[in-house]
């Protein structure tokens, strides 16, 4: 277990592999814009110099070129995406914080946003589908049938003496299970739930279960195994010195297979037949097509030198009596319907993996809406016994396995992530540990899970309950959103801010940007620290939930992106070119020092406020959210970083002087500004509206298969394949049925045939076909003219070949 644990340390998430190779691209483009616009000032200014009819001192050019200098480092500190790794783990913060509250304790940051992309989720039964509130509720016991928890006391008196006996010894002796009181305080059965129920059933029936172990006192125990799915212990018989009971309980199917004997409705031991083993068969199948988890008792007597002869590791079973056969409730968790049917609509599919009976797990799984019509239910012995071909053949239709072990839960795990799956996987056994560690999310569970398995996990569920994992679904996938929110509005100020610099330094006549080196140090801490506050802290909707998983190497900026991004860019470019060309005039300020100085303030004002809004425009990325003011009012972190840059800035105008290279506007010059950064929520819009033209540019589109996971075959497919099976199915039984009754109705329509005609007189070819007026008349028949003629014709025909005339 420890090897196996091991195998999954160190791997890297597909969002963190993506952002890597962005973080690295972006720094490249950011130094090669920087060096650039280093050489081409350097330049332009030695040019200028040697234009010059003086050539300037060493100590002006070493300030120029000290200031040119710093320019281009505020270039790179703009353009290199520092606050990326600040906003990823702001957003998984903010999300296990919240997550927490929701029943699930992130052990590893990194699985909140795998969870964000998994399709794949792979779950236990019993705890975490259903309630784990187990009682027995049907029973066949010596030819007896218990048919409801109510008739529980009068179906065991009905029992023989010796039956009755055997019955409480073999539940109270075989289980682990004790009384005492549970966290609240109460007191209750702890321990195996299978086995507080059958202790509950037990304690109804009049058994101390106290009384029944000091009376026998264990020779050997075999404990619980998942491979065997029996649990067996061997006490002494009293009164019968050297003489042992073994009683076994488990999986109904395998126990049965392990008796050749069982307990008749008269208490004695009687022949087990082929009959009677149909019968229980049909019992257990009846059972668990009812989702009843279905546990068999049965027992035999041994002596001292048998026990001797028996190993320490597998348990004597073979030649068992059949005690009986028990179906314990377990009902679904309330919400659980529901929470699968919101995976399905994210296109993440549901595979519930049990050690019930596959009756059991068909029905459990058939109420929870996890086995769908035309999906496939298997066992683990039938799994193991594949080719690794055929488990993939089988893998997209297989949505049950039951009787399965943990090694069947790590080859899922395998299988599926060869084939491109992110798996999520829960477990709450030890032996259940490497699984979770080889899944990209592994879960355990609060409650029921042991030490080592929460060690393997990489969250834990607090309350062991399924709609939990919905809930990480959400939030995973609200981290994703979140991340490509901060990268569509960090790339647009990136691209705008380096080309506004380059090109204002570049053409004006002094070698100034637009914006100062101060200025880009602010408008810098907007775009990294406070965009990541902002955009990172918004939670789930369950608009998340409407769209498919993405796919593992799907690119982390989609065309729609790209389009906003490009778009707002060469907006704000433009229209801050636009006020530094032609700003004295739309403004109407004095060509003067001051006037220009107003007009630099308002350009570095209106590039901030476009910012703002920008912000806001985006709050949403798919395609298909054209409000980007949706839940903005329960968006409370992103509207205090709002209202901070705002307060923020306007210090910085009004009181910012020399520092930052601002002069105070009036309240008409701040509404201009104002305006102008409001236009980019009108633009956006037009942005969003544009045709997709993706495969133009070789770009992936958010609704593209390069970007949306599809499952190989979907439940609609497998509902539509098997809707279309039935019909043919019917189409062919109503032909069989209809050959069969034509086939029929022939047969007896030559029988009809050939007495008629055995029945007619033998007229005379020359006889008249007239009666004469003195003849008798003929005897009448009830059949009609027309069927008898018809009858006749038919015969005829038939005796001459269909080819004359009648003879008469």
């Amino acid at each position: 277990i420890m090897m196996a644990m091991r195998q999954g340390e160190g791997a890297v998430t597909p969002l963190q592999r993506k952002l890597d190779i962005l973080a690295e691209q972006i720094a490249k483009y950011g130094m090669s814009a920087a060096l650039l616009l280093l050489i081409t000032l350097t330049v332009k200014y030695l040019v200028n110099c040697a234009l010059a009819p003086e050539f300037p001192p060493a100590s002006v050019m070493f300030s120029q070129f000290v200031s040119i200098i710093i320019e281009a480092i505020t270039v790179v500190v703009v353009a290199v995406p520092e606050g990326l790794p600040m906003a990823v783990t702001i957003a998984l913060a903010y999300a296990t914080t919240k997550m927490l509250r929701d029943g699930n304790l992130v052990r590893q940051l990194a699985a909140c946003e795998t969870m964000g992309g998994a399709t794949v989720v792979c779950t236990d039964k019993t705890g975490t589908l259903t309630q784990n509130r187990m009682t027995v509720v049907r029973g066949v016991v010596a030819g007896r049938t218990l048919e409801s928890r109510a008739e529980a006391r009068a179906f065991f008196e009905a029992l023989p003496r010796d039956t009755r006996s055997l019955l409480l010894e073999g539940i109270a002796v075989n289980s682990t299970a004790f009384e005492g009181p549970d966290e609240q305080g109460n007191i209750d059965f702890i321990g195996s739930k299978s086995e507080c129920a059958l202790l509950g059933f037990g304690k109804t029936c009049g058994l101390d279960y106290r009384c029944e172990r000091a009376d026998h006192r264990p020779a050997r125990v075999y404990p619980f195994s998942s491979e065997k799915k029996t649990m067996t212990t061997i006490v002494p018989v009293a009164g019968h010195e050297g003489r042992f009971r073994v009683h076994a309980k488990g999986a109904s199917e395998i126990v049965l297979r392990a008796c050749t004997r069982l307990v008749g409705s008269d208490g004695t031991a009687t022949e087990l037949d082929d009959k009677t083993r149909t019968q229980l068969l049909a019992h257990i199948s009846a059972f668990a097509g009812r989702a009843l988890r279905t546990f068999a008792l049965a027992y035999k007597e041994i002596g001292d030198d048998e026990l001797a002869a028996c190993s320490d590791d597998e348990a004597p079973l073979e030649n068992l009596v059949w005690i009986g056969v028990v179906g314990i409730q377990d009902p679904l968790r309330p919400g659980v319907r529901q929470a699968v049917d919101n995976c399905h609509r994210a296109g993440v599919i549901v595979r519930m993996i049990t050690g019930d009976n596959i009756e059991t797990a068909r029905a459990i799984a058939r109420d929870a809406g996890i086995l769908t019509k035309g999906g496939q239910a298997l066992t683990g012995p039938q799994w193991r016994k594949m080719t690794p071909e055929q488990q993939h053949a089988v893998l997209p239709r297989l949505q049950v396995m039951a009787r399965s072990s943990p090694l069947d839960k790590q080859i899922m795990v395998e299988r599926l992530q060869e084939r491109g799956e992110v798996v999520a996987m829960t477990g709450d056994g030890t032996n259940d540990s490497p699984a979770l560690k080889l899944a990209d999310v592994g879960f355990s569970m609060g409650i029921a899970g042991t030490e080592v398995a929460k060690e393997a996990s990489d969250i834990i569920l607090m309350d062991d309950n399924f709609t939990s994992i919905v809930k990480a679904l959400r939030w995973g996938r609200a981290v994703n959103d979140s991340v490509r929110k901060f990268l569509q509005f960090q790339l647009t100020v990136n691209i705008a801010a380096v080309l506004l610099t380059f090109m204002s330094a570049v053409f004006s006549a002094d070698g100034q940007s637009a914006l100062t080196a101060v200025q880009l140090l602010f408008l810098n801490l907007i775009m990294d620290s406070l965009a990541a506050l902002g955009l990172a802290t918004e939670g789930p909707t369950d608009a998340v939930l409407a769209r498919p998983p993405l796919q593992r190497n799907s690119a982390l900026i989609t065309f729609e992106m790209w389009r906003m991004i490009i778009g707002q860019a060469a907006f704000q470019l433009g229209i801050n070119l636009l006020l530094l060309n032609h700003g004295l005039d739309i403004f109407h300020l004095p060509a003067s020092p001051h006037g220009t100085a107003v007009l630099r303030t308002m350009v570095f004002n209106a590039f901030i406020f476009l910012q703002v809004f920008n912000q806001i425009n985006c709050r949403r990325i798919q395609p298909t959210e054209f409000n980007v003011f949706a839940n903005i009012h329960n968006d409370t972190g992103f509207l205090l970083v709002q209202l901070f840059i705002v307060v923020a800035q306007w210090l910085i105008v009004t009181y910012g002087g020399v520092a930052f290279s601002t002069v105070p506007l009036t309240g008409a010059q701040w509404a201009g500004t104002v305006f102008i950064g409001l236009l980019s929520l009108p633009v956006g819009l037009f942005i969003r509206m544009l045709p997709d033209l993706s495969a133009c540019f070789g770009l992936e589109s958010a609704n593209s298969a390069a970007q949306q996971h599809r499952p190989e075959v979907s439940t609609a497919r497998m509902r539509m394949e098997a809707s279309v099976k039935d019909v043919q199915y019917a189409v062919r039984f109503f032909s069989a049925i209809r050959n069969s009754q034509l086939a029929k109705q022939q047969t007896t329509a030559d029988d009809e045939d050939r007495n008629f005609l055995g029945e007619m007189p033998q007229f005379s070819p020359r006889a008249s076909t007239m009666p004469s007026s003195d003849a008798t008349a003929a005897p009448t028949t009830n059949v009609s003219a027309s069927n008898s003629w018809a009858r006749f014709k038919r015969a005829v025909d038939k005796s001459n070949g269909s080819s004359g005339g009648s003879s008469i």
